[in-house]
């Protein structure tokens, strides 16, 4: 038994502490993720955290175990997130779990859900369609008129799993307050996925192309930048130039780590690396993207 740290606050950015601690991939012999010291999630974290899980399965190796955080209210939150509604695939649990069921009815956060068939992204989206409404001019001061765009979004982000990681993903929503750099409410969602990642789904429309230049970093630049897809069909593939577009009017980020690169559209108000290359691999690709609120008229 191998144990893996869980940071303790487990965000985007501690995705490459949890792949550091996993070593390289495929690990070799059990691995029990320790989460006792984490005391804050975003949605980011989690759904990585049931990638990491996910992936290992996947592997054929055996099914890790998961040491919960050990103060009750995070355990709390967790449960109210739909992490532990969905962790037992994923895991074998040691501590408390909570008894209180995933909040489905919540202005702030949709639950960790599922995306394994085009079904699944109809379910997250007509879930999400009314509270986005609230969560929209409410909590960012953004126009009505754009919960439409806001859903799209959302569904394109979850398309993105079905058409191209070859298996399963996991998707979370949660609107806080970014107190580090913002000082204001943003509304985050994260899309996970334990598949094949950016670099061998474009492989065999752009390798060729790019040479010996072929790489995690090139292939998300081509995917997010280039608006580059392994679909020849016109019209496919574009999901992402889309939200691309979408975050432009809102000042939004978007982040997609694949492998062992993480690219970033980063906005004014941020000062994350557009870049970063040579990370430790964590399977799969992570999507996040953020939408801060915006300012008084």
């Amino acid at each position: 038994m191998r144990v893996v740290n869980v940071p303790p606050s487990l965000d985007h950015h501690a995705i490459n502490a949890l792949a550091e601690s996993i070593g390289a991939w495929p690990p070799e012999g059990r691995l029990l993720f320790d989460a006792r010291g984490t005391t804050w999630a975003s949605p980011s974290g989690l759904t990585a955290l049931l990638t990491a899980g996910q992936a290992l399965i996947e592997a054929g190796l055996d099914r890790p175990r998961l040491a919960l955080p050990a103060q009750d209210d995070v355990r709390s939150y967790w449960a109210r997130a739909g992490f532990f509604t969905n962790a037992t695939e994923c895991f074998e649990l040691h501590g408390k779990v909570p008894r209180r069921q995933a909040d489905t009815t919540s202005d702030v956060l949709l639950p960790v859900m599922p995306i394994r068939a085009s079904e699944d992204v109809h379910l997250v989206v007509s879930r999400i369609q009314e509270a986005a409404a609230r969560i929209l001019t409410h909590e960012l001061r953004i126009a009505a008129k754009a919960t439409m765009r806001f859903a799209m979004t959302l569904s394109e982000a979850c398309q993105n799993v079905i058409e191209h990681a070859g298996t399963g993903g996991w998707v979370a929503v949660h609107a806080y307050t970014w107190r580090k750099r913002l000082g204001k409410r943003v509304v985050v969602i994260a899309v996970s996925d334990a598949g094949v990642g950016f670099r061998r789904s474009l492989e065999a429309t752009e390798a060729r192309r790019h040479g010996d230049r072929w790489n995690d970093r090139t292939a998300l630049e081509s995917a997010l930048i280039h608006g580059v897809s392994r679909f020849r069909d016109p019209g496919r593939g574009q999901g992402l130039s889309g939200i691309k577009h979408f975050l432009q009017d809102w000042q939004g980020k978007i982040s997609i780590r694949s492998g062992t690169a993480r690219l970033s559209i980063v906005p004014p108000w941020d000062d994350d690396v557009p870049m970063a290359e040579g990370l430790p691999f964590f399977p799969g690709a992570q999507l996040q993207i953020v939408i801060p609120a915006q300012e008084e008229a």
